[in-house]
């Protein structure tokens, strides 16, 4: 039986996963709307809890202010990555052009960004809950701990490394891997969230031997990461035509992005068919309403408004609305295959 402490814990590992998605649709929000530097500092924006919504509100000499700032915090940064032994990357920060083009103030940019950064904080504070009350567990499931402090650890790294995409004017690879870093902050409360549920549990027990089923899923996450890879890549060209083109002639853009962009269409018809396989392996080794088989099938509705969206960006000049549920959708697509790639884990088949 799950005490109430447990099932404490699991509704509010729940939520954080819920709130976490939900950082991520805001930074889909932030991104498609071009608000990226709406606050050119960090913690702070333009050194206010509360932003300014009128340019009056700032001093004359702003821009060169923040700019002076952001490169004073990118050469430590670039410090930092030549003690790794980074020095080409390092170079490439330290003479980048675009770190010190300076960002006019724009109220509803800015507004835009401070609630992305409003709605991380959110997230922060459910995952400090969530390490809190894993505390229960430290007689039964001490994993559930260490993943819920390390999630902590990542957050906080993860928050740094949002300073530095401010500081670099959006430097495409720090994008990636900020993005990167938020399917890991995903991944560790999925897991801690089905390992909470499935404590008490004996594993699911079938006639078929899976596998295949567990090695195939596998691989489908690779895709899925591959393709978010790519997807976070092209978005990056388009903001690069985007700015070349002074924002003009916005349904240009993607036939100007260049390889980049047939790759990723390209590795979205792998993922349909990686998906489709999935589902017909699920629906022959479970029935009912077994938990895999319904998580297949969110897996494929996730699956077809991800397309739906990507055909908009395509074909529709990249309404900023799909946009940003792209990037949300590409992201539940990753949750419910590692849910669903967790749940086929810890199933067993019947002795031959």
């Amino acid at each position: 039986m799950i005490s109430r402490s447990e099932e404490r814990f699991i509704r509010i590992n729940l939520i954080t996963i819920i709130v976490t998605l939900l950082v991520i649709l805001a930074g889909g929000i932030v991104r498609s709307t071009g608000s990226g530097m709406g606050c050119p500092d960090w913690p702070k924006c333009f050194d206010r809890y509360i932003p300014p919504t009128d340019v009056s509100q700032l001093p004359e000499n702003y821009k060169q202010k923040y700019v002076a700032g952001r490169i004073k915090k990118n050469e430590k940064f670039a410090n930092y990555l030549e003690s790794m032994g980074k020095k080409e990357l390092a170079d490439s920060i330290r003479h980048d052009k675009n770190i010190i083009v300076p960002e006019e103030f724009n109220a509803v940019k800015t507004w835009t960004e401070y609630l992305n950064r409003l709605a991380g904080v959110l997230a922060g504070l459910f995952l400090l809950l969530t390490a809190i009350y894993s505390f229960i567990y430290k007689k039964t499931a001490k994993r559930i701990i260490i993943l819920s402090i390390l999630n902590i650890f990542v957050v906080g790294y993860q928050a740094w490394l949002g300073s530095i995409v401010v500081s670099t004017n959006l430097a495409q690879w720090v994008v990636t891997v900020h993005m990167l870093l938020a399917l890991v902050i995903l991944a560790i409360s999925i897991y801690t969230y089905n390992y909470a549920k499935q404590l008490h549990k004996e594993p699911s027990v079938i006639m078929y031997r899976i596998l295949w089923l567990k090695g195939f899923l596998f691989f489908t996450l690779m895709v899925s990461v591959a393709q978010i890879i790519l997807g976070t890549e092209v978005r990056e060209a388009i903001d690069v035509v985007a700015k070349s083109l002074s924002f003009g002639g916005r349904n240009t853009w993607i036939g100007k992005v260049g390889e980049i962009f047939n790759y990723h269409r390209d590795m979205a018809i792998l993922v349909v068919v990686c998906n489709g396989i999935i589902y017909k392996m699920v629906i022959d080794r479970f029935s009912g309403k077994a938990a895999p088989l319904l998580t297949a099938r969110f897996i494929l509705l996730t699956l077809l408004i991800q397309l739906l969206t990507g055909f908009a960006l395509a074909y529709i000049s990249l309404p900023p609305v799909a946009q940003a549920l792209h990037i949300l959708f590409s992201t539940m697509l990753f949750s419910l295959q590692f849910y669903l790639y967790l749940l086929v884990y810890r199933t067993r088949t019947y002795k031959q």
